[in-house]
């Protein structure tokens, strides 16, 4: 707890259970994710805590945003921040809500199906795809292994066929499960799309983005490791699997 913290709960007295956060952890937060993923561009996901104050400061600091819902969208905007700093992350949504997105500005958006591939196609033309692939979530408090993502099979021909109707096969990503205590997953994730850069690139298709999504833990019950050593395997993940063809 902040010093900011404890003055405003004396003060402030709250008769009822609340959250009160300190925007500038928020802000050192992502300020040392940045400086511990240099070769990263961070999303922050919305859906961990949209008040606008945290989106208007992470807007601020050059974040960009990672979005399930047309709500979330419309948060986002009403800071001011521009449709290419959005991405709409969710793999299963409405195909008006693509189509209004897309008259936004939006251009990147998430898929793990055909039928979700052909949406995207119909109604936001020349977009920017990336297919969420299935990887292993051992060591995970909240493993995400059986809700999202398709096989990597099945993504391989999936970004093939996005080329075909006319989108831009961008990349691939994964998660490797809420409160990931196993740093080796992450190496194994990413070696996952690694292959799927190869296979995509033998079809002359050449994928531009790994999108690692989130997994780091937070402290609630147990000892972590502290987040260096998490943003270090993952770096050694890229490096060790891409070498200096970084993504």
């Amino acid at each position: 707890m902040t010093e900011r913290i404890f003055r405003y709960l004396r003060e402030q007295q709250p008769e009822t259970p609340c959250l009160v956060i300190d925007l500038d952890v928020v802000e050192n937060n992502y300020r040392r994710m940045r400086e511990l993923l240099p070769a990263a561009h961070i999303f922050y996901a919305v859906k961990a805590n949209p008040a606008a104050p945290i989106l208007s400061r992470l807007s601020t600091l050059g974040s960009k945003f990672d979005t399930a819902s047309r709500g979330e969208i419309e948060l986002v905007q009403a800071t001011g921040v521009s449709a290419d700093r959005i991405s709409f992350g969710n793999t299963i949504k409405k195909e008006k809500d693509i189509a209004w997105a897309y008259e936004q500005g939006v251009r990147l958006f998430a898929f793990d199906s055909e039928a979700e591939l052909q949406k995207v196609a119909r109604v936001a033309p020349g977009s920017r795809v990336f297919c969420r692939v299935l990887v292993d979530c051992g060591g995970a408090e909240w493993p995400l292994s059986k809700k999202f993502g398709c096989a990597p099979e099945m993504a391989a021909n999936l970004l093939t066929e996005a080329r075909t109707l006319g989108l831009d096969p961008y990349g691939v990503s994964f998660h490797v499960g809420s409160q990931q205590t196993d740093l080796g997953q992450w190496d194994k994730a990413v070696g996952q799309a690694a292959s799927l850069f190869s296979v995509l690139a033998d079809r002359d298709i050449a994928l531009r983005m790994v999108n690692i999504g989130g997994g780091f833990p937070a402290h609630y019950r147990h000892g972590i490791e502290p987040v260096e050593r998490y943003a270090a395997a993952v770096m050694a993940a890229i490096t060790r699997h891409f070498g200096n063809a970084l993504p």
